[in-house]
């Protein structure tokens, strides 16, 4: 993980502020890399940063993760039909040589606007 990554997490509050040296440079204890982990793990799973400082607040009781994890099915099936019509239209613009925006957007062969999706 970068630098600028692991600033952002300790700002969000998803990282508690390290130690630092006489010289200003973080000493991340070493359960650090156990809490991202974790922090990458839920972001795998569809779970954004607000929802993974969540769960870090309520890992300690199980069905906080149980309730959150519940939730998610629904919208990553959301998320899976918005990416199946943008491969779809992408496609279809391949398929109508689509090689220049200006040029596409001007010519009826081509697909119509993505359509506005739920996300």
């Amino acid at each position: 993980m970068n630098p600028q990554a692991l600033r952002h997490h300790e700002r969000r509050g998803l990282l508690p502020e390290p130690a630092r040296t006489l010289g200003g440079h973080r000493m991340y204890p070493p359960a650090t890399i156990d809490l991202l982990r974790m922090i990458k793990a839920a972001q795998r799973l569809a779970f954004t940063l607000d929802e993974v400082a969540e769960l870090l607040d309520i890992g300690t009781r199980p069905a906080g993760l149980a309730g959150r994890a519940a939730a998610k099915p629904p919208e990553v099936e959301a998320r899976i039909a918005d990416l199946t019509v943008i491969r779809d239209t992408l496609r279809a613009a391949m398929a109508a040589g689509c090689a220049d925006l200006a040029v596409c957007a001007a010519t009826p062969d081509c697909p119509p606007p993505l359509p506005r999706t739920g996300t």
